[in-house]
């Protein structure tokens, strides 16, 4: 069976703490590819709205959102990217420090911070999907953009939104993987009790145990009479 350290040390989907970190074995992982791919994505929305997502009227100087002139819904699109960016760059970093947690508890904190950011953020580009589309679809392209600039960084915005959604669901996912084999896992070191500090087991001392080496000559067949004779001695 596994002892109580090794189970530490190699719990939520991690080897054990203090090995040499693999560069290759980091890309590899399936949490990396996809917290890549989700940064990439935050990349391409806010830089779409800051870059393209502001426009003005031929007969205005002000430029206003692209998103039916609503600022709500580029200032939206902008600090979810944003945070979504900086996110995925902190849970990048949090995996390749991991296997150095030699802590259960602490990977089981930060396996659960990963779950719960994760699917919070899948909500929340949902909603940027939603509100963008929403905006978009009501904007009078005729009237507030006649040369339709930025009309395909608005697009893209919506598009790698709704990307996104699914892309931090598979963190979510991946996340409450980990915390499943990492349960399982911990479960023993966890409930582990040395049964050199057991208080149920009794201390015997040095000295009342048998010295090493010693040897007590069994008694021979004829050490003891029935009857009357009682109890003889036996000769050494």
């Amino acid at each position: 069976m596994e002892t109580a350290a090794g189970a530490a040390t190699a719990a939520y989907g991690a080897g054990k703490a203090g090995g040499a970190f693999d560069p290759l074995t980091f890309i590899r992982q399936p949490q990396t590819i996809v917290r890549a791919v989700s940064w990439i994505f935050s990349i391409v929305v806010f830089g779409s709205i800051v870059n393209e997502g502001y426009v003005n009227r031929p007969n205005e100087i002000e430029e206003h959102c692209i998103f039916n002139r609503n600022a709500n819904a580029c200032n939206y699109g902008i600090t979810i990217g944003t945070l979504a960016f900086f996110g995925c760059l902190a849970f990048l970093t949090l995996d390749a420090y991991f296997p150095q947690i030699s802590s259960v508890k602490d990977r089981k904190k930060a396996v659960l911070g990963d779950i719960g950011f994760s699917a919070c953020w899948s909500f929340l580009w949902f909603v940027s999907f939603c509100f963008l589309t929403n905006q978009w679809q009501v904007t009078n392209l005729a009237e507030d953009n006649p040369l339709k600039e930025g009309a395909d960084a608005a697009r893209a915005a919506i598009t790698f939104s709704f990307f996104s959604i699914f892309t931090w669901a598979g963190q979510a996912f991946l996340g409450y993987q980990r915390y499943r084999l990492g349960a399982d896992s911990a479960l023993f070191s966890q409930d582990y009790t040395d049964p050199n500090l057991d208080a149920s087991v009794p201390y015997v001392s040095g000295d009342e145990m048998e010295p090493p080496g010693s040897y007590q000559q069994p008694l021979s067949g004829g050490a003891y009479t029935s009857g009357a004779d009682g109890y003889q001695s036996q000769g050494y």
